[in-house]
């Protein structure tokens, strides 16, 4: 039944079909989120047992002896910077760790970029046009960072194996005003792509025209595989300290959807060059990050290994709802020729596309019925999708059971938001 070359008569009788089902849906009076990549409750109940981790005044002491109650250690109390290290593919004296959110530190980044500049360079507040590449579809809450300091942002096709380096590096290259590009670099938000060795050593090979352009290297999902073979990156700094350029990339990552999604630790890593200036930046802003539950999140995951072992209890868990989701998706839209997704092998979501006009109708449609998505168009800077198409799928956060409804709903949505828009070129 593909409904591109189904007849009118044939698309009317189906409509009413559909019609039907979704005003059963309308009277089941749904109530379900799936509105962003949040954890589940099971997810969170793995690791419990972090939260006993530092007992007593006696555990409160690092292994250079400082009292993590008290002040001091700004950016990160040694044994945190050396996991967070391994974990974000740098060394000790190239990460700073923070707090709880890794997107609190890239606003930082962008705001000590308009208040400061880079390593002597000027202010971007005091010029005239300051811009940013925004991958898309990407992710939402980076583009709202770019938007709320009033920097332009400029959409960059994302590829099969990651952003169009050629418009990337014609941007780059020869327009100063162009200050930074936002990077999911593994499973990409929302698509679940994952830069391949081309695309990075790219990265790495640019020659801005700015001085002080960065890479806002956002690996949020760097160890969220769904199967024990996993995506494959290549480390960002390695490459650009080969290319000669160790100052271009920042580094993010976070444990927010590891350990407690509102009370992990976060760390960025850059060349110490970055790490120094920015640690002045800093010494004004704060004391110390909450260096208890830094102290808690080392003794508990230990080192690297024991984070990889972890997350294979996350993706128990999360594959059997994406194959779910996908085999639901197939079960009712396959083969229809309206709709198609990617099949992601890690990351928090599936990148799904409607006919062109049909997205933000389809997410109103599901809305009005009882389940809540992501808004039609977040993936694109300023919320405006060019083909209103994309929407962002979260299966992670709802039980199996209310998944398996609300993907069926999202279905028969996306099927009457299709047959209204063909029915309605029909005429």
């Amino acid at each position: 039944m593909n409904y591109l070359e189904m007849d009118k008569k044939s698309l009317e009788q189906r409509f009413e079909v559909i019609k039907g089902m979704y005003q059963d849906f309308l009277s089941a009076n749904l109530h379900l989120d799936m509105s962003r990549g949040k954890p589940s409750a099971e997810q969170l109940d793995l690791t419990t047992d972090l939260l006993t981790a530092v007992k007593s005044e006696r555990d409160c002491l690092t292994q250079d002896g400082t009292d993590c109650r008290n002040y001091g250690l700004m950016d990160g109390i040694p044994e945190a910077k050396e996991l967070f290290a391994e974990f974000l593919g740098v060394t000790p004296a190239e990460v700073i760790v923070g707090g709880n959110a890794s997107l609190s530190l890239m606003y930082d980044c962008v705001s000590w970029g308009m208040t400061h500049g880079y390593l002597g360079s000027t202010p971007w507040s005091k010029l005239d046009r300051v811009k940013f590449l925004c991958p898309s579809p990407g992710y939402d809450r980076h583009f709202g960072i770019t938007e709320s300091f009033g920097i332009e942002m400029i959409v960059v096709p994302m590829l099969e194996d990651g952003p169009d380096m050629d418009m990337v590096e014609q941007y780059v290259n020869h327009d100063p005003a162009v200050k930074g590009i936002w990077c999911v670099p593994k499973y990409s938000n929302p698509e679940g792509k994952t830069y391949s060795d081309e695309v990075v050593r790219r990265f790495a090979a640019l020659k801005p025209a700015a001085e002080d352009f960065r890479i806002f290297w956002d690996n949020a999902y760097g160890i969220h595989d769904l199967y024990d073979e996993g995506d494959r990156l290549l480390s960002i700094l390695d490459e650009c300290k080969e290319a000669g350029n160790p100052n271009l990339p920042f580094l993010f990552g976070s444990t927010s959807k590891v350990s407690f999604a509102g009370a992990g630790v976060a760390a960025m890593g850059a060349s110490e060059e970055n790490i120094a200036y920015i640690k002045k930046l800093m010494f004004y802003q704060t004391i110390s990050a909450d260096k208890i539950n830094q102290l808690r999140h080392v003794r508990y995951f230990k080192n690297m290994d024991g984070i990889r072992a972890h997350m294979k209890k996350h993706a128990a868990i999360l594959r059997p709802k994406f194959e779910m989701t996908l085999e639901t998706m197939e079960e009712y839209l396959g083969g229809k020729g309206i709709a198609s997704w990617i099949h992601p092998r890690g990351g928090y979501f599936i990148s799904f596309d409607t006919l062109p006009g049909c997205a933000r109708r389809t997410v109103q449609l599901a809305r009005e019925a009882g389940v809540a998505l992501t808004p039609a168009g977040a993936s694109y800077p300023y919320g405006k999708d060019p083909n209103d198409t994309n929407i962002r799928i979260a299966p992670s956060y709802p039980p199996v059971k209310e998944l398996r409804l609300a993907m069926e709903l999202l279905c028969v949505c996306v099927e009457y938001a299709a047959l209204e828009k063909l029915l309605g070129e029909a005429n």
